[in-house]
């Protein structure tokens, strides 16, 4: 494995322009992605604040609303190792707008539900549509960017996630506030409707301006083409001849198991905050559902301001671990302070802040570990899977929050679990070697 932390040194001139390429590739790439990550969360989340009106209209239990909301994640489970796969061999251009195309069709169908059963049904389909997504685009990246500014890629990318929220929660609150009853259709419908179907549009953005791979970039010249593909090649980790034939060496790979055990930790505290965070803020005193969107922002405005700080500190000092730990700990404490205070909006205001602050912060920086000794055949199948088992978190939190709410009428031990499975990922991070991360 190349443990090479730096680039050589290049005259003035070249480093130059070789600066200014990985500008502008940052320019023409992490806009598109961005744009498509913020309606695929959007459209993955946007149940939590429906939930406001549609649970009284559809007479669903606590219960019920965290298994529909978690059951994307068992769709999720199942596409996406092929799918990154089918994305190494034949580029991501053609994989990420047929992706988006197809949840553009699956969402608003959410609007046509009225039993459970449709519910669950619904959701494992839109899983299942976006599965290939997320993974998709982190072994992109990891494409056209080396180790020591894939970081930085990372953090804009996943930027999407608080920004879909900071955008999100307001448009939702508004959405389901003014279009109530249009038509005779409840605003919690019109919000499936108006926020799914645009996707569609945005697959075919990406195809038309996404390029696979560097060579395939119409906006660099062949020299800078060369610059970047050699700084890409030089820090990449390739397959060994065992690992290219045989899937049994993924999943004999001990690192591979231990950080999705940490993933599953951090998606738990992830989307907690994501699915249950309108219904905390409601629950601390706020009715108005316009309201509560606009409340909602505010704990994501904080997310991509510690985002891109943490993220840019962890690629400037090349430490990985303790950055990301730290993280995890504010996320869980936040959840304590929040689960503990849920009575006194502006304290568990400031507790649910701190909480999606941390645990939305995670995921960029726990990316910047797989990819820095991953490659070849190992990163696309590496990735996928740890994505795959990790988000089953994403099933299992918001169902047992749902589940321990109904049976105790608070949501205060469901957050207090959440939150000490963030401590226990924080510590699991530190079985993990400096040497082979801090890049």
């Amino acid at each position: 494995m190349n443990m090479q932390t730096s680039a050589p040194p290049l005259s003035s001139h070249i480093s130059d322009r070789e600066e200014n390429a990985w500008k502008r590739a940052v320019w023409r790439i992490l806009p598109i992605l961005m744009i498509s990550y913020i309606f695929a969360y959007l459209d993955r989340i946007n149940v939590g604040i429906a939930k406001l009106q549609m649970s009284s209209d559809l007479a669903f239990s606590e219960t019920v609303y965290g298994l529909g909301a978690g059951i994307f994640f068992i769709g999720f489970f199942f596409f996406q190792v092929p799918s990154n796969i089918v994305l190494q061999r034949f580029g991501a251009r053609r994989l990420l707008a047929a992706l988006l195309a197809c949840w553009a069709v699956i969402a608003p169908l959410t609007a046509l539900v009225t039993t459970p059963f449709q519910f669950y049904a619904v959701r494992f389909m839109l899983g299942l549509t976006e599965s290939g997504f997320y993974p998709g685009v982190i072994l992109y990246l990891s494409f056209w960017f080396p180790s020591y500014r894939r970081g930085k890629m990372f953090a804009l990318f996943a930027a999407a996630v608080p920004l879909s929220g900071l955008l999100g929660g307001p448009i939702s609150g508004w959405i389901m506030d003014h279009f109530h009853n249009m038509h005779g259709l409840a605003g919690w419908k019109w919000l499936f409707i108006l926020q799914g179907t645009p996707s569609l549009l945005v697959g075919l953005l990406v195809l038309k301006m996404l390029p696979d791979r560097i060579n395939d970039a119409k906006w660099l010249s062949v020299e800078e083409k060369a610059i970047m593909n050699a700084r890409v090649q030089e820090d990449a980790v390739e397959d060994s001849p065992h690992e290219q034939a045989s899937l049994g060496a993924v999943l004999r790979n001990g690192k591979l198991w231990l950080l999705t055990l940490i993933y599953f930790c951090l998606i738990a505290g992830f989307y907690t905050v994501s699915f249950w965070l309108p219904t905390l803020v409601r629950n601390a005193g706020v009715e108005d559902v316009f309201t509560v969107g606009m409340l909602t922002a505010i704990p994501y405005a904080a997310a991509i301001v510690t985002m891109i700080v943490a993220s840019r500190s962890a690629d400037k000092h090349r430490e990985r671990r303790w950055h990301l730990a730290v993280i995890a700990i504010m996320s869980g404490v936040g959840m304590v302070i929040s689960a503990l205070y849920a009575d006194n909006l502006w304290i568990a205001m400031f507790g649910l802040t701190l909480g999606a602050a941390g645990g939305l912060s995670t995921l960029p920086l726990f990316w910047s570990l797989p990819t820095a000794f991953l490659g070849g055949t190992m990163a696309a199948v590496g990735i996928a899977l740890i994505n795959s088992f990790g988000n089953l978190a994403g099933f299992v939190a918001p169902y047992l929050m749902g589940f321990l709410s109904d049976l105790t009428h608070s949501t205060l031990a469901g957050m207090l679990i959440i939150s000490c499975t963030l401590f226990v990922g924080a510590a699991a991070i530190f079985l993990i070697p400096g040497r082979v991360v801090n890049r």
